[in-house]
């Protein structure tokens, strides 16, 4: 018996005994109830016999027999030398009739030291992302729904900014849902006291990126795919925006959530912050420190920001906009909304 059978034994018979109750004893063996009643039971018929897997010292069913191993063996150092595992799988089958997987047949020459004559490339060497050399390059941004508040108040989800180069956070304020209108909202916040960087990379999220499908006609003759509100916000601002195909891709803003899932849900524990306000105001100051703390100075001390004119309106930038046809009864239509157009 191995040791959790012999321990077994020794629970089962304290509570034959009486000096253990089977609930006392369901939490020994680890077991559920029901089950800690079936080994009592056989137990107490079969005695120890009963704790032992009635499998023990059996052959499984779907064993090869040794003569089935030499077979292969012999034909794969005979007949078929020079085939790899999966095409002498394939010959065993459909010629010789033995039937077997082919990890099962590569176990087999494996054992005796018959290695696969195709010789694979070993992967290739992971190679570290550097960071742009300019501040501005390239801006990393992403949503993150954690409990922030750790049940005081609503569910939140922190939207965040991150400089590839200095790592400093450029922005980032919650809202109760991940939406097109938060990023609207980080936006302005980005171009307003740092300017246009060069690019924003981000997820595949539906707010940045149209769904995978096939092309509308409207599309095809507009020689492009249509556009998310946010892709179009992009565009105006003279922006390029860049979809991440794994996590990976943008590491910074996946680590930098990470740094705030541990010290930002503890500076609003200690400051017991409980609504949504009170949580955005921490990060008036939270923010600074962070940078301070954790930001590098950029390769180049020359940035890529650009900046915007003195007078240009966000507002007409970071917004919804819809293109519609105006009706014959100069109505225009918008969701369940009819708008009646004055002839002024």
């Amino acid at each position: 018996m191995n040791q959790q059978e012999q321990q077994r034994v020794i629970v089962l018979t304290q509570v034959v005994s009486g000096s253990m109750t089977v609930a006392e004893a369901t939490v020994q063996m680890g077991v559920c109830e029901q089950q800690a009643k079936r080994l009592l039971a056989g137990f107490r018929r079969d005695g120890v016999v009963a704790v032992v897997h009635g499998n023990r010292g059996r052959q499984p069913a779907h064993t090869v027999t040794e003569e089935t191993r030499r077979q292969v063996r012999a034909l794969a150092t005979g007949k078929y030398t020079g085939f790899n595992p999966q095409h002498l799988t394939e010959q065993l089958d459909e010629v010789e009739g033995i039937t077997l997987s082919r990890s099962t047949v590569r176990r087999i020459l494996a054992g005796k030291g018959i290695a696969s004559p195709r010789t694979r490339r070993s992967p290739p060497a992971r190679v570290r992302r550097e960071r742009w050399a300019q501040a501005g390059a390239r801006v990393q941004i992403d949503a993150s729904a954690p409990d922030w508040l750790e049940r005081r108040g609503p569910r939140l989800t922190l939207f965040a900014a991150i400089d590839n180069a200095t790592g400093a956070v450029l922005a980032a304020l919650f809202r109760t849902v991940e939406n097109a209108h938060g990023c609207f909202l980080l936006v302005p916040r980005i171009v307003t006291t740092h300017g246009r960087p060069l690019a924003v990379y981000h997820d595949r999220h539906s707010i940045f990126r149209v769904s995978a499908r096939g092309e509308t006609v409207a599309e095809q003759l507009a020689a492009g795919r249509e556009r998310t509100q946010f892709g179009r916000l992009l565009d105006e601002l003279g922006v390029a925006g860049i979809s991440a195909h794994s996590p990976q891709a943008k590491g910074r803003v996946e680590r930098l959530f990470g740094t705030l899932q541990d010290r930002l849900v503890s500076t609003l524990r200690l400051a017991g912050a409980p609504t949504m306000a009170e949580a955005n105001a921490m990060l008036t100051t939270f923010l600074p420190d962070l940078n301070a703390r954790f930001g590098v100075p950029a390769a180049k001390g020359i940035a890529c920001y650009r900046p915007v004119a003195g007078d240009t309106d966000l507002d007409t930038y970071c917004c919804f906009k819809y293109q519609r046809t105006v009706g014959m009864d100069n109505t225009v239509r918008l969701g369940e909304h009819r708008l009646q157009l004055h002839p002024t």
